[in-house]
């Protein structure tokens, strides 16, 4: 797996649970509680190789289980343009990602149409708060992503 470097454009508070996820290997860090939940949620690192400079960033991010497959969403707090791990993967889809200790390559797909539908349904379950950021968005549809894995 790549030693990624903790993307830049982080919060402090996401930056600080991603260095506790990396430097644990895993052991801490799987479930994060974020302030617009009442229970934490389950998290897992994303690895995307930056479409300009080429470098692997790793961001922490909600996910739902859909089968073998892992879902997240690209919301970006509701923001008016995709995060940039989200434009990265559609540069290039190979990703390598990590849920818990257990380690990924893969690679990442956007759903559409009825899956979209049924998928961001399930993660309006497991975060309600992805509504409110849909509203936030406007006119951006939330993408809602498939990691499809590889064990590594």
């Amino acid at each position: 797996m790549t030693q990624p470097k903790l993307s830049p454009k982080m919060s402090p508070t996401a930056l600080a649970h991603a260095q506790r996820y990396l430097e644990s290997g895993g052991t801490e860090g799987h479930l994060w509680q974020v302030k617009d939940a009442p229970e934490p949620l389950p998290c897992l690192l994303l690895t995307t190789r930056g479409r300009k400079s080429g470098e692997h960033f790793a961001n922490p991010l909600i996910y739902g289980r859909d089968g073998g497959n892992f879902v997240i969403c690209a919301s970006r707090g509701g923001g008016p343009d995709h995060p940039n791990w989200y434009k990265n993967i559609m540069a290039d889809p190979a990703v390598e990602f990590q849920v818990a200790t257990a380690k990924y390559s893969g690679r990442a797909r956007t759903a559409v149409g009825e899956e979209r539908a049924r998928l961001w349904k399930m993660m309006t379950g497991v975060f309600p708060s992805y509504e409110s950021y849909q509203i936030r968005a406007g006119s951006r549809e939330i993408p809602v992503i498939v990691l499809e894995p590889v064990k590594a």
